[in-house]
């Protein structure tokens, strides 16, 4: 065993070894854990860099590579917008040497971030710009819908929505500002964050060109989602979102709204209505059993899980611009 230059000179190794099996067998681990099993252990050089979900995550892991270790707050399945943080999770704030999270999203993390003092953070909110959207973007709201939200203004009317990294332009601009944050917390791998950011930034422009050319020739603007996530996806490439029921997936929509898809399904040629992997279709089946449409997913990437189409961020945008090419009648 290597010594530990911190360690007091009058303990013995022997009661040492003894007071870390007895917290191993009470389950509190040790100091070096930190409560996650990626954190770094002390003297590897790495930085501790918490996200608060996948896409944040995500952007971490590219920029950062072998220099980081990353820890997640929100588990791959679960819905982040009903996030409740663990004590543990709150400590793993209070001990990154680096934050990455996106205010207005989560509020118990926007709230522990706040209260954690780090020095380091990013948030994705202030490196792009935000707008609002609601139930659709061409101009037209659905106010109706608006009281769904629970959750700070997740897709809101009047209030910013916060899924920009459905928009790879969007995401590029938030990449750059998470790689300014890295290298604050570890100039001495500014280096290295800026290239992996740079090759990052080339893979957002080249999925960007796929969207903007697969989207070009198409029969119809409109699509049907039972999650209003996909505003700024819409916008970049001239589309309509129409959710179902406004921000909640699983939401029953009113005799109106049914009403309403109905007309617009006949008036826009659709044919498909999208759910999500990490929400029940049901909501999806049966507005697409009455209106005698199919359904599919169109992926949020709000995390991956087995059931995801794609093993990251660039697999499952790659799979949503294959599922919506389908349902627009895409040439």
């Amino acid at each position: 065993m290597n010594g530990n230059p911190l360690r007091p000179a009058s303990r013995s190794p022997r009661i040492t070894g003894i007071a870390v099996a007895l917290a191993a067998a009470l389950g509190l681990g040790t100091l070096t854990a930190c409560g996650s099993d990626e954190r770094s252990t002390a003297g590897d050089g790495k930085l501790d860099v918490v996200a608060s979900f996948y896409p944040m995550e995500f952007l971490v892991r590219q920029i950062g590579g072998d220099h980081v270790h990353v820890t997640g707050l929100t588990k791959p399945g679960q819905e982040p917008h009903d996030l409740e943080l663990k004590p543990r999770q709150v400590a793993s704030l209070e001990k990154a040497d680096a934050i990455v999270y996106l205010k207005g999203l989560q509020p118990a993390v926007d709230e522990a971030i706040e209260q954690s003092g780090a020095k380091n953070v990013a948030d994705a909110a202030s490196l792009t710009h935000l707008e609002t959207h609601g139930d659709e973007v061409d101009g037209h709201e659905h106010g109706d819908h608006g009281d769904h939200d629970e959750h700070g203004g997740h897709g809101h009317e009047g209030a910013a929505d916060p899924h920009i990294w459905l928009d790879p332009v969007k995401y590029a601009e938030v990449a750059q500002g998470v790689n300014r944050t890295l290298a604050k917390a570890a100039p001495d791998h500014r280096e290295i964050f800026q290239k992996n950011t740079d090759i990052l930034v080339g893979r957002l422009k080249e999925l960007n060109t796929k969207f903007a050319d697969g989207l070009r020739n198409r029969a119809s603007d409109t699509f049907i989602t039972t999650h209003a996530a996909f505003g700024y996806l819409a916008e970049r490439y001239g589309l309509t979102e129409e959710a179902v029921s406004g921000v909640d997936p699983e939401a029953e929509p009113s005799a109106a709204r049914i009403k309403d898809l109905h007309k617009l399904a006949k008036d826009h040629h659709v044919n498909t209505v999208f759910f999500e992997t990490i929400a029940s279709p049901a909501t999806a089946k049966t507005i697409a059993g009455d209106l005698n449409l199919r359904t599919d997913v169109l992926d949020p990437l709000e995390g991956i899980t087995d059931h995801s189409k794609g093993h990251d961020y660039f697999e499952v945008m790659e799979s949503n611009l294959t599922a919506l090419r389908k349902a627009l009648g895409a040439k």
